[in-house]
Parts: structure tokens; C-alpha cells; sequence
């Protein structure tokens, strides 16, 4: 992986599986059996996205198959009704579809998912064709980044620009995610700048900030 900040593309499934709007409901659930997904993206033509059809999607089938709603939830609950007697991904799926395009960042990929309530993500392009998928352990990769690479980048990205007078009295240590600045700095009205950046660092878990100002180390002298 290369520095901040990380985008789509960078931790994407790109080998997807998909269905057409036509294909049976029992092959859709054989699908995510067979490939232990939650949701299928559903395409058009050449591989535009239309849809997407998942267990939510699915599952009224089963909760209405012995049920006789009164009158008061098939209101509350019609499109779940419809959905139940769907045998399509076409009838089934849920439409517009909700995606994010490659070159987005995995903080803005993650508001989406959040925002929409959704786990996984197709992800497209200006026309809406399918480039691939991104789901909510895709965006955890990038804490599975080394202590050692998040070292470098703080250092770096941080440090040497907020402070390139100082910088060499400034430490840098990172164990499992959590970054510690220490030492001593001639501009401390970045500190807490720095802090913040430190902590924007895609892959770092928390911030220890230890930064003096010089003038601070000069009257303990």
C-alpha cells in the first residue's frame, strides 16, 4: 500500500460475482452460499449495475411464508411484502443501487456504508459498470499495516513538514497501530496540528503526543 490517503481501489475485490436481473431466487441463494457473500450486485447489458439483491432481500420470503398480514402491516411493511412473492433479482433487489467509485477514500466509502446501513459496496465508474466490490473488512485492511510503514509515513508526512527545524528532536515510535511523538519542537502551535495529522494517518489506532516546546527544554537546562 502506498501512503495516505488510501482509496477504494487500492483494497477492492475486483474478481466479483454477480447475477443478471433475470436469474431464479434459488440460484441467487446458491450463490452466496457458494461464495459466502451477503449481496449480489445485479447487471444490465455489458455490466451495469441496476441493483444489488441481499439476504435482507431474501429473508421475507420465509418470514411471510405462513403468516396472513392484517391490513395494518401490509402498509407498514408492502415493499417486504412484494419482495416476498419476488422470484427474480430483478423483483428482489433493492434499486437504485448504493456505490462508490474507485477513487474514493475509504473514510468516504465508510460514511456510505454507515450512512445506508449496507456492508459490502459495488464499486463503478461514470457509466455505472461494475469494477469491483469493497466491503467493511476490505476497509480494516489498512490496519493491518506494519508498525515500521506507519513509522516512515508519520515521520515524514507529520513531522518533517509541521516541523523541519525541530524535526531531529523529534521521536517517532509506533507499536501495534499507536503512534507517540516525543520530543522537543520550535513550533508549538502545531502540536496539536500534528497530533491530528498523526492521528489521520490511515492504519494508526491512537495518538500518544509528547511534543515540548523548546522554550520549555531551554528552563529545565
Amino acid at each position: 500500500m502506498h501512503g495516505s490517503p488510501h482509496t477504494v481501489s487500492d483494497v477492492m475485490t475486483r474478481a466479483v460475482v454477480a447475477v443478471g436481473r433475470d436469474a431464479p431466487f434459488k440460484d441467487v441463494v446458491e450463490l452466496m452460499e457458494q461464495w459466502k457473500v451477503s449481496a449480489l450486485p445485479v447487471l444490465e447489458g455489458e455490466g451495469r449495475v441496476i441493483g444489488v439483491v441481499s439476504e435482507a432481500d431474501l429473508l421475507p420470503k420465509e418470514e411471510f411464508r405462513d403468516s396472513d398480514p392484517d391490513r395494518f402491516l401490509q402498509r407498514d411493511r408492502l415493499a417486504d411484502l412484494a419482495k416476498a412473492g419476488g422470484l427474480t433479482a430483478g423483483e428482489l433487489m433493492s434499486t437504485p443501487a448504493v456505490t462508490v467509485h474507485a477513487d474514493a477514500t475509504l473514510a468516504e466509502a465508510a460514511r456510505i456504508m454507515a450512512r445506508r446501513k449496507v456492508k459490502r459496496l459495488p464499486v463503478v465508474d461514470g457509466v455505472d459498470m461494475l469494477q469491483g466490490v469493497v466491503s467493511r473488512a476490505d476497509l480494516l485492511k489498512v490496519f493491518l499495516r506494519e508498525d515500521e510503514e506507519l513509522t516512515e509515513e508519520v515521520r515524514h508526512e507529520v513531522v518533517d513538514r509541521l516541523f523541519p527545524l525541530s524535526a531531529d528532536h523529534i521521536q517517532v515510535e509506533v507499536s501495534e497501530g499507536v503512534v507517540t511523538l516525543t520530543g522537543w519542537t520550535d513550533g508549538p502551535e502545531l502540536v496539536k496540528v500534528a497530533e491530528r495529522l498523526a492521528g489521520a494517518v490511515e492504519g494508526v489506532v491512537d495518538v500518544r503526543c509528547h511534543l515540548c516546546p523548546a522554550s520549555v527544554r531551554s528552563d529545565s537546562r
